[in-house]
């Protein structure tokens, strides 16, 4: 039995059980995860992805992963960048998530060259080299084990290949950390309640921001994990931060 504890938000729960919690939390939000999305970021989070997707130098022919994929935002959009000689993987261990994210893109005509696994980011099923590029959007912070989940991407990445990281971070601009901390536990949790009808999981997900490493930690941990010329992108002055590193 593991006796090692984690944080589920700001609750010190058992190592193994925080898996289990966080499935909770997106059983729960699946269905209204997108709506949510442009509710609580006022459709800013479309141009975050968008610039993530940008840095993805993705091209016709290539392979990719998008973990924590969702609801296939991501994906969407890198679909039509790989074309249909390429291949984009959405890897989620939710399958509430995944069931959800399929039904998005087949409406939206998209389904030749987007496959589904259901995966745990922290021991992925996939052999040594076998990405061009890896994505994970909004979800290393609900991982248990974030240095053995990047260590795994890092296995999966060919030589050449990048990994991108975009994910919610620590203010940087004076003042608005303060403003940021108000919306997030005064006002984010009232609109999960209202909108999808889940204020608790909106709760867990503001306190799960702040235990999440800030910049710089988080650029330490991909480079512990083999990941060369780490850097990454301030968006909405630190809100967000896109982590960028390559696998050479």
């Amino acid at each position: 039995m593991n006796d090692k504890t984690t944080h589920f938000g700001y609750q010190k729960v058992d190592w193994d059980d925080k898996q289990r919690r966080v499935a909770g939390v997106f059983d729960s939000v699946a269905n209204s995860y997108d709506i949510m999305n442009d509710a609580m970021s006022l459709g800013i989070h479309r141009l975050w992805k968008r610039f993530a997707v940008e840095q993805a130098g993705a091209r016709p022919g290539q392979t990719i992963l998008d973990l924590a994929g969702g609801t296939g935002d991501l994906a969407a959009r890198l679909s039509r960048l790989v074309g249909a000689e390429g291949e984009v993987i959405i890897g989620d261990i939710n399958a509430s998530m995944l069931s959800v994210g399929r039904e998005r893109l087949l409406d939206k005509g998209i389904s030749g060259n987007v496959g589904f696994v259901q995966a745990n980011a922290e021991d992925l099923p996939f052999p040594d080299s076998s990405f061009d590029c890896i994505t994970i959007a909004f979800g290393l912070r609900n991982v248990t084990d974030k240095e053995k989940a990047l260590e795994s991407m890092y296995r999966v990445l060919k030589p050449g290949g990048r990994v991108l990281v975009l994910e919610f971070s620590k203010p940087v601009i004076p003042g608005l950390r303060q403003i940021y901390d108000f919306y997030s536990f005064n006002v984010l949790p009232v609109m999960g309640r209202l909108i999808a009808k889940d204020e608790k999981s909106y709760r867990y997900l503001a306190e799960s921001i702040r235990m999440h490493p800030d910049q710089e930690n988080l650029k330490i941990l991909m480079e512990k994990a083999g990941f060369e010329d780490c850097d990454y992108f301030n968006l909405t002055g630190g809100i967000v931060a896109l982590h960028r590193g390559f696998r050479f």
